[in-house]
């Protein structure tokens, strides 16, 4: 410090020699000053600190004589205050600590600090497993009758009734350790159902439907999705636009939206709009629908192609029509059908709106189209009526207006309807091979599964892949009843697991017209076997008569053709008769000579 600050002073040494001790005098009257006004303790350390300083300024002055050791500039500095002076012992503290933490690696501060989040990783597991224990090994009390008709005097809390559903599902997981003695475990699945149906507003015969069917815990997961309302989708018309110029121009409105999902070329969800998405230019264009993500999958799984013969048999309000017309292209024809006229209005309109031009409407009952067209179409789509168990997000009055009895009379309407279909499909179609899809907005098993099975035992068609790499496979047993393996290849789509309303898809080919054994009634069977056996013996009686009249068996190609028309219902071959003659002309030149001769 001396040695620097020597550099800036005078050259001379008599007049260094003078001035030293000038500034010597100045640094003591400040010293002077500035000790009155602190404290007795400041004083005492000051002084300390001066005298240990003048002592160093002396030696550094012995030894270099020839620079001063400080100058007016530095006066600010050599005595600070005493705030100061705690400031910089703490700041000497901090510098120790870091010189102590630079001289430690890199590797080791790694792994002090791993070793602190494993001791509090170990902590917080110690915390949650004693909790887990105590929940696990704690008994839960099922409410008594008494207790249950005390709760039918007073408006019990949601939250008092949702709480003790997770705790009846935490003792049905673990029935054996958690349950009540002589309490059985219908009668923790009973009073489940009744708090679920009172929580959610059920009847209490659908919800038992749906615990038979998922189980305890989906149930509740189903039913507690099914409340909440399933994101908006519009589907691209690609007759008359294409989906990212559709999106550029939503999004210069103000629509924040997304590609539905990787199944999907044509889907868009909408995340939010300031506007109405159902009465926007492009709405009202035709370019694009409104329509759900799962009332793509059938249309999906049907695959039309252009050129085929589709029907539609429940069509309105034209949806799945359009997006059909859409994969073909405009190039074919489909034949739109509902059984009523006030519905078909939508379904001409959107054809309109859409663009599309390859749609005949009519108005057939369904169970009818079997016999009114055979045989005639290369692809049909049956969306089946039903109880909509799988859209209950939008129609909550399903919740009190579906008992099981309407199911099951829904499901015999829709057996019948998926006959009719198969008899109006044409299995030796070259272009499809006799292809149709089975769906419904329901989650049922009877609206379901059972319906394709019965149409596996009534018509000789089998069940194929539907086609979709999405969605879980259709129930094989349901309760006592065992359904054909092939029923495995149906999807169903859950808006608990999906986010996409309850649906069912199967897709089914017709092998040919004839139909199975098992099919028939009793005296039915009897009948062709005995008609079967009549012309067995038929048969053989022709053979013994040739033989007695002593003609050979195999005779000459007319008899033989005559034997097949009587007995094997083939028509016969027409004989080739050679060449006709031209009587014509013949006939009609002597009639032209003759009046000739006439007029002559």
């Amino acid at each position: 410090m001396g040695q620097r600050r020597g550099s800036s002073a005078p050259k001379g040494k008599a007049r260094q020699k003078k001035s030293e001790p000038e500034e010597e005098r100045k640094i003591s009257s400040e010293e002077e000053s500035s000790s009155e006004e602190s404290s007795d303790n400041t004083e005492e350390s000051e002084d300390e600190e001066e005298s240990s300083d003048g002592n160093e300024a002396e030696d550094s002055e012995k030894g270099n004589s020839k620079t001063p050791l400080f100058s007016d500039e530095n006066v600010a500095w050599l005595k600070p205050k005493k705030s100061k002076l705690l400031d910089s012992e703490e700041e000497d503290d901090d510098d120790e600590d870091d010189d102590m933490d630079e001289e430690e690696l890199e590797v080791e501060r790694q792994s002090k600090l791993l070793d602190m989040e494993m001791e509090a990783e170990q902590e917080e597991a110690d915390a949650e497993m004693r909790r887990t224990i105590e929940q696990e090994t704690e008994i839960f009390h099922l409410p008594t009758e008494d207790e249950l008709e005390q709760e039918k005097n007073r408006v019990v809390p949601p939250s008092e009734i949702r709480s003790r559903v997770e705790s009846i599902l935490g003792v049905l997981a673990d029935f054996k350790s958690r349950r009540e003695h002589n309490r059985s475990r219908s009668e923790y699945v009973d009073q489940l159902i009744i708090d679920l149906s009172e929580l959610y507003g059920y009847l209490p015969e659908l919800m038992e439907y749906f615990v038979s069917m998922f189980g305890p815990s989906e149930t509740l997961e189903f039913v507690d999705a099914s409340d909440r309302p399933r994101p908006l989708v519009i589907r691209t018309n690609t007759l008359k636009a294409r989906r990212k110029d559709l999106a550029s121009s939503l999004m210069k409105r103000g629509v924040s939206l997304d590609p539905l999902a990787n199944w999907s070329k044509v889907g868009l969800k909408i995340i939010e709009s300031p506007v109405p998405i159902g009465a926007t230019p492009e709405y009202l264009s035709g370019h694009y629908m409104l329509q759900s993500a799962a009332s793509m999958c059938p249309v999906l799984s049907l695959s039309p192609q252009p050129g085929d013969k589709v029907l539609d048999m429940s069509a309105a309000p034209g949806g799945k029509t359009s997006y059909i017309a859409q994969l073909m292209r405009n190039k074919g024809a489909i034949i739109a059908n509902d059984l009523k006229p006030e519905r078909q209005k939508a379904t001409v309109a959107n054809m309109h709106r859409l663009g599309v031009k390859i749609a005949i409407t009519c108005t057939h009952d369904g169970r009818k189209l079997g016999k009114k067209f055979p045989r005639t179409f290369d692809r049909i789509l049956l969306d089946a009526p039903c109880s909509g168990l799988g859209v209950i997000s939008r129609d909550p009055s399903v919740k009190v207006q579906r008992t099981i009895l309407d199911v099951q009379k829904n499901s015999h309407l829709q057996k019948e309807l998926l006959l009719a279909a198969i008899d109006a499909l044409n299995h030796k179609s070259k272009k499809s091979g006799g292809i149709m899809v089975y769906s419904t907005c329901s989650v049922s098993v009877y609206e379901n599964e059972e319906v394709v099975n019965y149409a596996l035992q009534k018509r000789h068609i089998k069940i194929i892949d539907a086609g979709l790499d999405f969605g879980k496979p259709g129930f094989v047993r349901y309760k006592h009843q065992r359904f054909h393996p092939s029923v495995a290849l149906t999807r169903r789509f859950y808006p608990h697991v999906h986010n996409m309303d309850g649906f069912f898809v199967a897709k089914i080919q017709k092998l040919s017209d004839r139909k199975p054994e098992d099919s028939l009634e009793p005296q039915e069977k009897q009948e062709i076997d005995d008609e079967a056996e009549k012309e067995v013996k038929a048969h053989e009686e022709n053979k013994q008569k040739r033989k007695a009249d002593g003609k050979p068996i195999h005779i000459k190609e007319n008899s033989k053709k005559k034997v097949r028309s009587e007995h094997l219902s083939i028509p016969p071959k027409k004989q080739n008769q050679g060449k006709k003659k031209k009587t014509n002309a013949k006939v009609t030149k002597p009639r032209r000579h003759r009046a000739q001769a006439t007029d002559v």
